[in-house]
């Protein structure tokens, strides 16, 4: 009984070994990633703002299998912050927050050669610093025709950064298209949504909530090691 139930065992052993390599060929694959990102800051109480844009480009490495699942892991710099929004006035004003970026994410793709993917995870980031531009002195808008006239609030202008990392989700949807065995070209778009405030949200604070929205478009390369 026990040389037969060894039997068995060996050849269930050999037959998932074979239904494994059979079904689900494994792939490693590291690429770079660049482009452009569109991102907010979500105050509340609202100030009136629009998109600021950014850049953003990286270093990633990917794990997938032929069942169309795998897993991705990036290093990024990314620019995100936001954009005064002045409507007919002539100032300006945007201020972009700089952080290195690791997300974490699922990958399910459909198709062999010319592919379509979800990408889906976690993210945490760490700040690194940022740079205003503007086309007036926004340490004092005292003097500005028309800026106060509508109750704008200038607080977001010099306030500094609370928090140095920021955690967050992050989803994209893209395609791919396979050079050759090696070599793969990706385009994806990607949304980011931060769950932490970056400015003071205590209660003596101006603003209760300031969290990120990031709109990113990327192209890519990929190379397969294995």
């Amino acid at each position: 009984m026990k040389r037969l139930l060894s039997t068995f065992s060996a050849i269930l052993c050999f037959g998932i070994s074979v239904v494994a390599q059979t079904h689900f060929d494994s792939k490693v694959e590291f690429g770079v990633r660049g482009g452009v990102t569109f991102s907010n800051v979500m105050f509340k109480p609202s100030i009136t703002s629009t998109f600021g844009i950014g850049y953003t480009g990286g270093v990633t490495f990917r794990y997938s299998e032929e069942n169309h699942f795998g897993l991705i892991a990036e290093v990024n710099l990314v620019q995100r912050g936001w954009a005064e929004k002045f409507e007919d006035l002539p100032y300006k004003y945007q201020r972009t927050l700089n952080y290195i970026e690791v997300p974490i994410m699922s990958h399910i793709y459909f198709g062999r050669r010319g592919r379509f993917f979800i990408n889906a995870g976690p993210e945490i980031a760490y700040y690194l610093g940022d740079k205003i531009h503007s086309n007036f002195d926004y340490t004092d808008t005292s003097g500005l025709k028309g800026f106060n006239d509508k109750n704008r609030r200038t607080e977001q202008l010099t306030m500094q950064v609370s928090q140095k990392l920021d955690f967050g989700i992050v989803g994209g949807l893209g395609g791919e298209f396979s050079i050759n065995r090696r070599n793969t070209l990706a385009v994806e778009a990607r949304v980011y949504y931060g769950i932490g405030n970056v400015m003071p949200s205590g209660r003596q604070d101006t603003f209760n909530l300031s969290n990120q929205l990031s709109i990113g478009v990327t192209a890519g390369y990929w190379f397969r090691i294995k």
